[in-house]
This record gives structure tokens, C-alpha cells and sequence, in this order.
């Protein structure tokens, strides 16, 4: 086990109407908050009303920048930032899901910085300040509410690239479990992928001796599914729902990751694939996780042979250790065609005669991509013609 620093100063309050004590959270920390949204769910659900009538309740001030879309863009951040810095705002309150938040956090991060906030993306400069975000989450997937991470694609070249400093991180995050129980079955699922790829990529680790938080990932993973299940057999399980609520807070918040190193290669090719498409992200994974695995799973046989037999129960009663781990692989496939997402690109309906340029973006400027088996562009390029 690797030595680490663990720290979570999110305030995470979680329950059914904890939205409408947004004012008084928002006012600890200005007067002046920035209401950053997506598109028109918040005003048909009436969430839009409850959060302006508890800002207004509270003396807050506040101006408003919807039109975030999923995989959020970089004009948006710009125009965010300059409304925020002529403005004066004293916070940014993200309402929605991962792109909505990570839209508000590149803003945060951008207003009080000199230069253009692609510079953090691009590898050009690192996150040290930026004005506090508050959240109202909406949507059970990237764990944005908790996490010190944000990813933006940039227009200008179809770029989605993400960065992270310790500024970044949410300081509440008001979680109602209630309120996803609107969402399409389909965003559901591609919720229930993303979070349970953010566990797999810490999960699929080189490093060794690190069963405890094996076991945490593992636990993670067979809740998220069992859950998943409940909620697609009944979408206003409340109950199921606040299970994958917080289960994607918990994949995503570091605790899964300490004292071991992440893959992080599949959401590295998975960027390109909805970066090029503008496919939901957790539907990216759907399709790139299990390829990934076909490709990789005979650098290390033995943890893959235990995913198969922790998470999915795989016998190895007469079969081969890599026989067990191919039904591992199989199984998780299995599951996210069982919960509506297509496991490979033809099957999403996407074309596949962009995989050489996908896999050129990935690698770029970087030799290997990954931790856990490193990938080149020849790897990378591999890896999306399984996915096709």
C-alpha cells in the first residue's frame, strides 16, 4: 500500500427536500452566488422556483447562466467567468449533474486567474484558487459534488480533457435523492456506468496488499448494480435511488483510491470517443470499459479472475483462472446491455472510421496512457477496434 493523505472537506447534506436550505448554505459564503444550470428540467420539475425562492429568502443575490450540455463547453465556461468577474459573484451554485458541475468549477477556477482557464485543462497551469462551489445535485453518475476534478471540451479541435486541484472541490453538495427520480432510464443507466467505472479504474490497480479498500470497491460495485436493478423495475424507489446517490459520491471522492494508484485509461479513450460524438459519457464507458478489459486482462489474470468471483459470484469449479476472468468480462458486459446501453461503438449507432483519430488525440503528447497496463497509440488504437 502506497502512503497517502486523505482530506474530504465537502459538506455533504443528504435527504429528501435538503434543496431548499440552499440560501442559508449559499450564505455563509457571500451575498453574490452565480446559478449555473443545464437545460429547462429544473423549471418543469419546479426545483428552479424552490432554489430562487430560498435565495431570495436567505438575502442572496444572484444572476443566472443556463445551457450546459452534456461533455460542457468552453465557450460557456468563458462566458461564465466573465459575467462572474463583472459581476462581482461571491460563489457559484452548480444545480444538475457532472457536466453542470464541472462547468461551475472551471468557471470558479478561471474568474480569479490572469490568464485563459484552458490553460489548466491544457497542461499549461495548475489550479491554485478559485471561488467556492456550491451544489444541488440532480444526477447520480460523476461524483462531481465531491471530487477535486472537472472536464471541458474545448469546441476548437473537439478536445475534452479534465484537470483537478484541491480548490476545485465542491464545499456542499445538497443531495436529494428525490429529484433524479425523473430522469430517463437511459440517463439512469449511463449514471449507474459512470459511477461504477470510476470505482473500476482505482480498482484495477498495480499495486498490491491493498485488500482492504479492494473489499470497499468490490461491496461498491455489487450495491450499485443490485440497486441499478431496483430502479429500473421502479423508478421512484426512493430507497435505490439514495443507494446509487451516494454510491456515486463515494466512487468519486478519493476514499476508493487511497493508498493505491488508478488506471484512468478508459476514461482517457472514452473522452475522445464522446469528445468526437458527443455521447453521454457513462454510454462512452458502457462501450470502452469491457474492450479495455479484452485487451488487458492477461497483464494480470489473478485480479481479474477476482473481480469475476467477488463482484459476479464466477465459479471456478473446472475452468481456468483466465477462463473465470473472461466471464467476469462477459458478465459486466452482460450488465449494461441488461440495463439499455449498447457495448460497442456500431451498436451505439456511431460511426467507426474515426478510431485512428481517436486514438492519435489519445496519446498525444504522452507516451503511455495509464497506470495499470501502460497503452500506446498501437494499444489505444487496439482497444477501439475491439470497441467497434
Amino acid at each position: 500500500m502506497d502512503n497517502f493523505t486523505f482530506s474530504q472537506p465537502t459538506r455533504i447534506v443528504f435527504g429528501r427536500d435538503v434543496e431548499n436550505r440552499v440560501g442559508e448554505e449559499v450564505r455563509k459564503y457571500g451575498k453574490r452566488v452565480l446559478l449555473h444550470y443545464g437545460g429547462g428540467s429544473i423549471r418543469r420539475t419546479g426545483l428552479y422556483d424552490r432554489v430562487v425562492a430560498s435565495l431570495e429568502k436567505a438575502g442572496v443575490e444572484w444572476k443566472e447562466l443556463g445551457g450546459v450540455q452534456p461533455n460542457p463547453r468552453l465557450s460557456l465556461v468563458r462566458e461564465g467567468i466573465s459575467l462572474c468577474r463583472r459581476w462581482g459573484a461571491d460563489i457559484i451554485l452548480a444545480v444538475g449533474g457532472g457536466s453542470v458541475i464541472d462547468s461551475a468549477k472551471a468557471i470558479a477556477v478561471g474568474v480569479p486567474y490572469d490568464g485563459d482557464v484552458w490553460d489548466f485543462y491544457s497542461g499549461k497551469a495548475v489550479p491554485e484558487k478559485a471561488l467556492p462551489v456550491g451544489v444541488i445535485l440532480t444526477i447520480a453518475a460523476a461524483g462531481s459534488e465531491a471530487s477535486s476534478g472537472s472536464v471541458i471540451t474545448n469546441e476548437d479541435g473537439l478536445y475534452k480533457v479534465g484537470t483537478g486541484a484541491k480548490c476545485m472541490r465542491p464545499v456542499f453538495a445538497l443531495c436529494n435523492p428525490q429529484l433524479t427520480c425523473t430522469l430517463p432510464p437511459y440517463q439512469t443507466a449511463c449514471g449507474v456506468v459512470d459511477i461504477l467505472a470510476h470505482i473500476m479504474e482505482r480498482y484495477f490497480t498495480p499495486q498490491r496488499d491493498v485488500d482492504f479498500t479492494d473489499r470497499l470497491c468490490e461491496a461498491a460495485m455489487i450495491s450499485i448494480m443490485e440497486n441499478a436493478r431496483r430502479v429500473m423495475a421502479d423508478p421512484n424507489d426512493y430507497n435505490a435511488r439514495a443507494e446509487i446517490m451516494w454510491g456515486g459520491t463515494v466512487a468519486h471522492n478519493d476514499i476508493l483510491g487511497v493508498g493505491r494508484r488508478g488506471d484512468w485509461s478508459s476514461h482517457r479513450v472514452e473522452h475522445e470517443l464522446s469528445a468526437l460524438y458527443d455521447i453521454a459519457h457513462g454510454a462512452g464507458l458502457a462501450i470502452v470499459f469491457p474492450a479495455w478489459m479484452k485487451h488487458v486482462y492477461k497483464y494480470d489474470i489473478p485480479r481479474f479472475k477476482q473481480f469475476a468471483e467477488r463482484v459476479f459470484g464466477v465459479s471456478s469449479d473446472g475452468r481456468s483462472d483466465e477462463e473465470v476472468a473472461v466471464e467476469g468480462i462477459s458478465r459486466l458486459e452482460g450488465f449494461f446491455n441488461e440495463i439499455g446501453l449498447p457495448t460497442t461503438i456500431s451498436k451505439a449507432g456511431l460511426p467507426v472510421d474515426q478510431l485512428d483519430t481517436m486514438a492519435q488525440k489519445c496519446a498525444q503528447g504522452s507516451s503511455e496512457v495509464g497506470n495499470y497496463a501502460k497503452l500506446t497509440f498501437d494499444t489505444v488504437l487496439r482497444i477501439l477496434e475491439l470497441a467497434k
